[in-house]
């Protein structure tokens, strides 16, 4: 059958990660594709020990329906928490339990973007929101993304180009895919040209809490007062991506609307697993499992960074170093055609991610591929770049 697909979904195309780790799970590859947490990072036990003490205590409460809004005890959680470490919400701000962050991006945009709309995002940015925007037939502007964040001269000369840009998408710490984190004064500036051009900001923050150097920035939502921050948080990378559990904040007004365009796509988030995070936040050390995970993320990290240092940077790949996240972006020699080079890592059994993935036009020119280093075990990690420097090597000479 012909099949008349909607214009929606017309010129969608598969997620680039996602085609990718069908090459990566063949067992003789090594994948440094993937953005998934560490095997050691889940918390089994304790995951095992809720799970059982849920559904013999409350096992009506994780099995009926639940309200859109979210379990209200781990919304007040919440709600304390990003207040007090982060100094984030207002009186006039509600926060609700999404399916993951995924689909924060995808609430915002039915909510708020029109066919045609212009959303300004980072350049590379997250692939998986990039589709979401891409679905409701959204007009992606990129904007390069410097050591320090986006450029905001960039910024506010596309707000001037585009007057129907609706809003700004932007990962400001430990940017998928660049590694990045914004600075202070450039999440004030993005926040002064949002009010200045009347466009929102969805500020996605699922790395926030793996900063294993350096001190916090301050969120683009704690000094928001005309409520044009939507915030966007996670449970995926601290506790697990299985679960789906991820949560917005935003301005009450703004809020009840999303509520009912959730309603629509799953009524509400799995109960068990809003329970499941309520019971890890308040009952177990939260926070002593995120300095594990710290810990954990660190030594990988430091790991992956040697690695660089030794086999790729002398055959001419260069990196800017992280403080925190999953992912190191990885820039090749402009004499060195990208794809080409991931496809021949492919043959070789290694597994990267193309950067022209992660950019709002494809076909642009791209010198870049991104590394993840969580999940891949520590001799596969040093495989895989050792694998990496000596292609470089032999495509050079």
């Amino acid at each position: 059958m012909n099949y008349p697909f909607s214009n929606k979904v017309l010129a969608l195309k598969p997620n680039a990660i996602r085609e990718i780790l069908k090459s990566a799970s063949d067992p003789d590859v090594i994948s440094l594709s993937a953005g998934n947490p560490a095997p050691d990072a889940f918390p089994v036990e304790a995951i095992r020990e809720i799970s059982e003490r849920i559904l013999r205590e409350n096992p009506i409460g994780a099995l009926q329906y639940g309200v859109s809004e979210g379990y209200q005890p781990l919304r007040d959680t919440l709600k304390q928490y990003l207040k007090e470490k982060h100094n984030i919400g207002t009186d006039d701000d509600e926060l609700i339990i999404v399916s993951g962050a995924q689909q924060v991006m995808d609430i915002a945009a039915k909510t708020f973007l029109n066919e045609g709309d212009v959303l300004l995002c980072e350049a590379p940015s997250f692939v998986g929101a990039l589709n979401t925007f891409r679905s409701y037939n959204t007009e992606l502007v990129g904007v390069t993304v410097e050591p320090d964040g986006m450029d905001m001269n960039e910024l506010e000369e596309k707000l001037k180009a585009y007057p129907n840009a609706k809003m700004i998408y932007t990962i400001p710490n430990f940017q998928n895919p660049s590694g990045v984190t914004m600075s202070l004064e450039k999440r004030k500036k993005l926040y002064e040209l949002a009010v200045q051009y009347h466009v929102m900001i969805i500020e996605d923050n699922p790395y926030g809490d793996l900063r294993y150097y350096g001190e916090d920035v301050p969120a683009i939502k704690s000094f928001d007062r005309e409520g044009i921050v939507i915030y966007s948080g996670s449970f995926s990378k601290v506790i697990s991506p299985g679960i789906r559990v991820g949560f917005m904040e935003a301005n009450r007004q703004a809020m009840a609307k999303m509520i009912i365009c959730k309603q629509g796509q799953d009524v509400h988030t799995t109960m068990w697993s809003q329970m499941l995070a309520f019971e890890l936040m308040t009952k177990y050390d939260f926070e002593a499992h995120l300095n594990f995970l710290r810990d954990l993320y660190r030594e990988k990290a430091n790991l992956c960074m040697s690695l660089l240092d030794e086999y790729a940077v002398p055959a001419g790949i260069t990196y800017n170093r992280i403080e925190g996240g999953l992912f190191i972006w990885c820039d090749l020699p402009e004499s060195v055609d990208m794809l080409d080079f991931c496809k021949q890592l492919t043959e070789r059994k290694v597994c990267v991610v193309p950067g022209n993935a992660f950019l709002t036009d494809s076909s642009l020119p791209c010198h870049s591929f991104r590394i993840n280093f969580s999940t891949p075990t520590d001799e596969q990690l040093t495989e895989g770049i050792k694998v990496i420097g000596r292609l470089a090597s032999e495509i050079i000479r």
